[in-house]
């Protein structure tokens, strides 16, 4: 059996392709922690990998993330050889058909309370932004639409696009745009952040702030020099 990996946009992301299916047609599925992960017997020992902080299941891959302090060269092996001892073994991806029916998203399911323009959002993200955003790992999820104010659709970015630089620029550039030219409706697109994520963003926030207030100074003073 031959494994393959694919780079993603997060330099902290892997895309490991096994050559077999992984979750088919059925959708997708996120492990961000360990109970979370008991869902699945594979998932319980990536996440147990030092380093290793989310797995995500696709159609045909499963894309590792880990944190930035452990390297892939050390990461790598181990998350090889578990994948190996899985695909060759046979052993099933979930615990139990429930399991596994809870886990694959059900957020662009189009219901019949979902008025037109929230069926034709589901319709693209579905169709013409899912895809999309699987080649490079990872997959989005449909949170909701301010129909009545804002105009705003709420989504979450998974698998390899958490927490990803160019998150931002996939949503405005590219998810925002589509859905505003087809749905005129649509004003704009949100990004959910979890807890976890919000507590990063205004960490790092506070740290790009510190680093601009310490260099001011120095930019002052060559100014101030560069005038004489």
């Amino acid at each position: 059996m031959f494994i393959q990996t694919e780079t993603t946009p997060n330099d902290d992301s892997l895309k490991f392709i096994p050559g077999v299916s992984v979750m088919g047609e059925e959708g997708t599925a996120e492990f961000l922690d360990t109970r979370s992960a008991l869902a699945s017997p594979l998932a319980i020992r990536l996440i147990g990998v030092e380093g290793v902080s989310t797995v995500f299941y696709g159609p045909d891959f499963i894309t590792v993330s880990k944190d930035s302090e452990n390297p892939w060269s050390i990461v790598k092996p181990e998350i090889y050889s578990i994948l190996m001892e899985h695909f060759s073994s046979g052993q099933p991806l979930f615990r139990s058909a429930e399991e596994r029916e809870r886990a694959g998203p059900q957020d662009t399911r189009i219901l019949d309370t979902d008025s037109e323009t929230v069926a034709m959002i589901k319709e693209l993200l579905e169709t013409r932004v899912r895809p999309a955003i699987m080649e490079d790992g990872g997959d989005i999820e449909y949170r909701g639409f301010d129909e009545e104010g804002t105009g705003l659709v709420k989504v979450k970015l998974k698998g390899s696009c958490r927490g990803c630089d160019s998150s931002t620029v996939t949503l405005k550039s590219g998810i925002e745009r589509m859905l505003m030219h087809y749905i005129p409706e649509v004003k704009g697109v949100e990004q959910v952040l979890d807890p976890e994520e919000e507590i990063s963003l205004s960490e790092f926030s506070k740290l790009e702030q510190k680093l601009s207030d310490q260099e001011q100074p120095k930019d002052s003073s060559m100014a101030q020099y560069m005038s004489v």
